[in-house]
């Protein structure tokens, strides 16, 4: 089985990305597929698709019943407030155990890039056959192509000949001296939010640790999978911790491994990060859907409507974006401020 997670705003690819119609939703790469899509079939190499559920914020429904069709209603996950990863991840594994006791399940953004998806898949069946045999919660660790400040990372047991490590210490976003010390220990990954486990293993991990949560959805446990099951979550979803699943279960529970993996990820968190992924025209300019002339300007990010014809001059390193209503030109070095640029846009601009 497995739960794409999917209700983000990525307000830091504003202004393609808003509340009303996230990144997910949005072609980021220019393949033609959305990146719920492209996350959908990467996991459908592996999955059955009826057993492929998404979770997300009840007021993206149509938005996600669109982008897949080949899903029904009730592999829909709706929340009914945003409470993080751990309530979400708790109501997907106990509507999975309603269906399948034995299962096993991955947990994975919707909005990621992966290079090399057949690689991708033979890592998460490894996952997936020590999962099922072992009481133990999992999460495929990135090998870090260098020291990098925007993700958490994963220690592990650089001590262990096995393929799978068990994980030592979780670290969040550290800073530039941390990172490069970590890169340096050869005994660290990045940690990037894919998850795998049986369900009895997780909501076992659920009890031991967030045992209010537990008893909170628990007591559904007679309408997962029935027409009464929406009336419930959207009664007693709101009451959950909100709290993530690292912070919740993962960073205090013994019996976390680790597989390191290199597949090509990209967590395709800001403009800087998309730019990197794509392939690049002359003198390095990255361009999705505009007809683009670029005269002594390179390294330059262009996102426009398509069939935009494009003229860039003596600029370099910048982000332009450009949608319906908006535009967007900023350094790249600055792409940091795009959370802030966004309200200040709202309380200004949205009003003339």
């Amino acid at each position: 089985y497995a739960v794409i997670m999917a209700g983000g705003i990525g307000s830091r690819f504003w202004p393609v990305s808003t509340s009303e119609n996230p990144k997910q939703f949005h072609d980021m790469l220019g393949t033609g597929r959305s990146l719920i899509q492209n996350t959908f079939d990467r996991l459908s190499k592996l999955i059955p698709s009826e057993n492929i559920f998404i979770a997300t914020n009840i007021r993206y429904k149509k938005l996600v019943l669109s982008h897949l069709p080949e899903v029904n209603e009730n592999q829909v996950l709706l929340e009914p407030a945003m409470r993080n990863t751990a309530p979400c991840i708790l109501y997907s594994a106990l509507k999975i155990k309603d269906q399948n006791p034995d299962a096993v399940m991955i947990v994975a953004p919707s909005d990621h890039y992966i290079e090399n998806e057949n690689e991708f898949v033979r890592n998460v069946e490894t996952a997936f056959k020590s999962c099922s045999s072992k009481d133990i919660l999992m999460t495929l660790g990135i090998k870090p192509s260098g020291p990098n400040t925007g993700y958490g990372y994963i220690q592990f047991d650089s001590d262990s000949t096995k393929e799978i490590k068990k994980v030592k210490n979780f670290t969040e976003k550290p800073d530039l001296k941390t990172a490069k010390k970590f890169i340096s220990r050869g005994d660290y990954l990045w940690n990037a939010g894919i998850f795998i486990w049986s369900v009895k293993s997780i909501i076992k991990a659920f009890e031991r640790n967030l045992a209010e949560m537990c008893t909170l959805f628990n007591a559904g446990n007679s309408i997962w999978n029935t027409v009464d099951e929406p009336k419930f979550i959207v009664e007693n979803y709101g009451k959950a911790e909100n709290i993530s699943i690292d912070y919740g279960i993962m960073e205090g529970a013994e019996n976390v491994y680790v597989l390191p993996v290199d597949f090509g990820w990209n967590d395709l968190g800001t403009w800087g990060s998309l730019y990197d992924k794509l392939p690049k025209q002359e003198y390095n300019n990255a361009v999705i859907n505009a007809n683009s002339l670029f005269n002594d300007s390179s390294n330059n990010m262009i996102r426009t409507q398509k069939g935009k014809k494009i003229i860039v001059q003596g600029l370099s390193d910048f982000i332009i974006v450009e949608t319906n209503d908006t535009l967007l030109i900023l350094p790249k070095a600055a792409e940091q401020d795009i959370k802030h640029i966004s309200k200040e846009a709202h309380e200004k601009l949205d009003s003339i």
